[in-house]
């Protein structure tokens, strides 16, 4: 059995934000990855950047310096 990890997701209300995002980020090293909305989640588009907790304070302000919206930060486990 899979054991779930506490973990940031960062959702977004469109697919290009999203996009712009993981471009954003994987070419500033930001850590995280896109991934589908987790179900206990609902957002716009159904793609989501998740990260490590700690990270989560870097990727928002890496994502508000670049002038990406993103609709909403979660703490969830999976």
């Amino acid at each position: 059995m899979l054991q779930k990890k506490p973990c940031v997701v960062v959702t977004f209300d469109a697919t290009a934000a999203a996009m712009a995002a993981e471009k954003y980020c994987l070419a500033n090293g930001v850590a995280g990855r896109l991934i589908p909305v987790p179900r206990e989640i609902t957002a716009g588009c159904g793609l989501a950047w998740k990260t490590a907790p700690e990270q989560e304070e870097a990727v928002t302000a890496a994502l508000r310096s670049a002038g990406i919206e993103y609709s909403g930060v979660h703490r969830i486990e999976i």
